[in-house]
């Protein structure tokens, strides 16, 4: 068996024109487009890397792009003040926060801070708890984005063993709900985790988000499952890989995602989805 590429990148283009058809007939009504607000606190060169490509995104689709570079040592008060800002402005639907924060900032503070209808990250508890209750508003882009690939292989997964390897706030825990909310019978490891290997063995869906290059190992994976490798990793070539070991893995999977090409992509695409649902949905006056 050789597994099939999911190709998130062409998914997530194909979401993102459909978005912006929307945004096209939205502004034709003389109603304002969508407006974003991308906060970048320090210099992290990975972090700027994933903030450009969101604020591209913005620019393609005809989102109002509104940017703020600060620098490394801004207080934590300073960044709470631009939220509570933020917040006020009717301009703007969702306000991203890109992380990690320095370390002399409470990330979860910045979270809760963000008011929930322009959480469009999908990280506030608000949102987390609508998810856990089967009534979603903003659900967390990378999640999310797994859950539209899957829709995309136009194969059932209810009744489905699925494992998910990592337990994050913003991915794990998450992506657990969204695959029980899907109808699958949901098992979550983490580091206390014992016997990784047997977990994995059994899923028919395994989805994978630590950040560990090689963690599972492709003689895991059961004949004809579907593997969601979220992991990013950038090897000391230079190589970008995943969590997972993909040669291998694809000689036992169905249907696996590449890195990079896969799950990066829909995350982003997901955040422009659910920012065109905060300016239709949540702040239908404006």
């Amino acid at each position: 068996m050789s597994a099939k590429i999911i190709d998130g990148k062409a998914i997530a283009a194909q979401i993102r024109e459909e978005i912006k058809s929307k945004v096209t007939e939205r502004v034709a009504q003389g109603l304002r487009p969508p407006g974003l607000a991308v906060v970048l606190v320090g210099s992290d060169p990975a972090s700027q890397v994933y903030v450009g490509s969101k604020r591209r995104a913005c620019d393609d689709i005809g989102f109002k792009s509104v940017s703020y570079d600060l620098p490394a040592h801004t207080s934590e008060s300073d960044l709470l003040v631009l939220i509570d800002q933020l917040n006020a402005n009717h301009e703007i639907d969702g306000i991203l926060v890109q992380f990690p924060l320095p370390e002399h900032i409470d990330s979860e503070l910045v979270i809760e801070r963000i008011h929930h209808d322009k959480d469009v990250d999908g990280f506030h508890p608000y949102n987390i708890g609508r998810l856990a209750v089967r009534m979603p508003v903003f659900r967390s882009c990378t999640p999310y984005g797994v859950m539209k690939l899957l829709d995309g292989l136009d194969e059932p997964i209810k009744g489905k063993e699925a494992v998910v390897v990592g337990a994050s706030n913003h991915v794990g825990r998450p992506m657990g709900l969204e695959l029980l909310l899907a109808g699958c019978t949901v098992t979550t490891t983490h580091r206390f985790t014992r016997d990784l290997e047997s977990h994995v063995r059994r899923a028919d869906i395994i989805v994978v988000g630590v950040g560990k290059p090689g963690l599972v190992k492709g003689e895991w994976i059961k004949p004809g499952a579907i593997v969601i490798d979220i992991g990013i990793n950038r090897t000391e070539e230079g190589k970008l890989v995943g969590d997972v070991e993909f040669d291998v893995a694809s000689q036992n999977a169905s249907w696996i995602t590449p890195v990079p090409g896969g799950v990066g992509p829909m995350t982003v695409a997901m955040l422009m989805y659910n920012t065109l649902y905060a300016a239709q949905r949540l702040h239908k006056e404006s």
